[in-house]
């Protein structure tokens, strides 16, 4: 049985690990893997069709937790305990919940303080029981309703008892409705930095590289009102692994590429001799990109965004990049205006290709590993459009764009 601190507007704490509002995604996943044994039974759960309209949610169901995050920011929005007897619970040291004490109305009471008038759901047939940042709910039998006149203290349940907490959300500010989910806290920075947003850089209808506004947080930032540093990093093309190092700091990982999948696709393929060196790749994971590098020149020569979507084979490895592509309005584009067309994380690809001009035949991109040969999510399609490839899923959302060089003939 695990042992947890509640803090309301903010956490549920294990001694050795806590879940934060405001946390990315895979951050809550990388503790759930560092505790196997301890927490298990985990589901995860999306919407294949709409993943940006439904929450993506963690489901524990051997502890009765559930954690709930924006489909958008895929930071954490709520922390649901659906399942009291499973945990022990405690708010300031003192334990409201356990095999030992009852989650009663009262205890809640008395372990919290006062607050506002419960109000009762009478859809649901539910009593709620409203702290800042944190909901009580209790069930109450219909046959105790015409009891009921609006306040705690009106409620009244045979032999003197009390329901006990069916449910206990915690949330960012007064209303569980409203909530949304708040910055990432510095806590969770641990060292690393991350994307706020990416602006791609274009000029004359020809892709340079991408302007990237980052966060970063560093040891001496921890404090209960601290704020991430801001910098703005830009990475064009030509640019050394050196100059890119110096930039963004090293990379999450450098990946050699042993083959290139796409060389049969390059009009100049039967012109380029085989050659000992491989095209290496920085992964910066927390930012939701890569750089990919020439063998010889080890400049780089494209730059692949991830929108980290669920479904996908790569979904949890990067971190969303929110970024803005925008293209010209004389040319053909979607949804032309001064500005002219944007193309970002959560546009979907039929409404790029319904007035771009993308590739007419495709490149199915059907990714495997070496221990395990099937992809359970299917393959992609890889569109051709100007100086871009869009990679699309099968529910129409771009799982990521590769920016590259024109080559010249």
């Amino acid at each position: 049985m695990l042992d947890l601190e509640v803090v309301p507007e903010s956490s549920l704490s294990h001694e050795q690990w806590e879940f934060i509002l405001g946390m990315h995604f895979s951050q809550a996943v990388n503790i759930i893997q560092q505790q196997v044994g301890v927490i298990r039974d985990v589901h995860i759960s999306y919407s294949d069709t709409n993943p940006l309209d439904h929450d993506l949610v963690i489901n524990m169901t051997n502890d009765g937790i559930r954690l709930l995050f924006d489909p958008v920011g895929q930071r954490l929005k709520v922390i649901e305990v659906y399942n009291l007897s499973k945990l022990r619970l405690k708010y300031g040291g003192c334990v409201f919940s356990s095999t030992e004490v009852a989650p009663s109305i009262q205890q809640v009471d008395q372990t919290f303080g006062a607050t506002h008038p419960g109000i009762y759901d009478r859809e649901r047939h539910l009593f709620l029981l409203n702290f800042r940042g944190l909901t009580f709910q209790f069930p109450v039998e219909p046959k105790f309703e015409p009891r009921f006149a609006g306040g705690l203290g009106s409620l009244q349940f045979p032999g003197g008892g009390s329901p006990l907490v069916s449910q206990m959300s915690i949330y960012s500010g007064s209303s569980r409705t409203a909530t949304e989910a708040p910055p990432m806290p510095v806590s969770c920075f641990g060292g690393q930095v991350y994307t706020e947003k990416c602006d791609v850089i274009r000029e004359d209808d020809v892709t340079k590289g991408v302007r990237l506004h980052l966060l970063a947080a560093s040891d001496t930032h921890l404090g209960a009102d601290s704020e991430p540093t801001r910098l703005v990093r830009e990475v064009q093309f030509g640019d050394s692994c050196q100059d890119v190092a110096t930039l963004l700091g090293a990379p999450t990982k450098v990946f050699y590429k042993s083959e290139d999948k796409m060389k049969i696709h390059s009009p100049f393929a039967h012109k380029r001799a085989a050659s000992r060196r491989s095209d290496f790749f920085f992964n910066y994971f927390t930012l939701g990109i890569d750089i990919l590098f020439d063998a010889r020149t080890h400049r780089a020569k494209k730059i692949l965004l991830h929108t980290n979507f669920p479904g996908h084979y790569n979904f949890n490895m990067y971190h969303r990049c929110n970024f803005d592509l925008s293209v010209d309005p004389h040319s053909s584009i979607i949804n032309t205006t001064t500005d002219g067309v944007h193309i970002r994380a959560d546009t979907k690809w039929e409404s790029v290709c319904g007035t771009l001009k993308p590739s007419s035949r495709p490149v199915v991109l059907n990714r495997a590993s070496t221990t395990n040969t099937s992809n359970p999510f299917g393959s992609t399609l890889c569109y051709g459009v100007e100086d871009f490839i869009c990679e699309v899923m099968n529910n129409g959302h771009l799982a990521s764009v590769t920016l590259y060089q024109q080559e010249e003939a």
